[in-house]
């Protein structure tokens, strides 16, 4: 019998399903498409209403990335799961979340709209991530469409290692 090999890759990335369905909760984002997250890598969710680049969370200092430009005021932090404690993650938004449940066959990849080309992604400290093809890395997001909606998914290890390599 062959022996399993465990995956190289960053698990919290991923998507999970559940019979073919994604189960994924929709975080506003300012000047962007809102982004789809994992349910089951949200951790907490947390009224506060000052903009930081480090959130205490459970007596643990949590990198933050900012969905909201400096001049709108945030009302919620979001802090997901990493791969390891110390690569949590927490997203700064306003607004509702709200909950989806899609089959994978319903979520299309895309190219960004040309709409989003000249927007910018996150104002996290001094670093600003444009929208741009030349500069934005492609394994940072993903575009995707659900029933016509454009949506963006955040390679959420990538932007924890690169945030907290920022804060180092």
């Amino acid at each position: 019998m062959k022996k399993i090999l465990k995956h190289s890759f960053e698990a919290v990335s991923l998507l999970t399903t559940n019979n073919g369905m994604l189960d994924v909760t929709i975080v506003p984002a300012s000047n962007q498409p809102d982004w789809l997250i994992p349910s089951s890598l949200i951790l907490s969710v947390d009224d506060y209403d000052k903009r930081t680049s480090l959130y205490e969370w459970q007596q643990q200092d949590v990198v933050v990335f900012h969905l909201l430009p400096e001049s709108e005021t945030p009302d919620k932090m979001i802090v997901l799961e990493g791969n390891t404690s110390s690569h949590r993650l927490a997203l700064q938004t306003a607004g509702e979340l709200q909950q989806l449940q899609a089959r994978i066959a319903e979520v299309k990849d895309i190219e960004l709209p040309e709409s989003f080309n000249d927007t910018k992604i996150a104002d996290n400290s001094e670093a600003m991530i444009p929208l741009d093809e030349n500069v934005v890395l492609s394994y940072l997001f993903q575009a995707v469409m659900i029933e016509n909606t454009v949506y963006l998914v955040p390679d959420l290890d990538n932007i924890a290692y690169q945030l907290i390599d920022l804060d180092s």
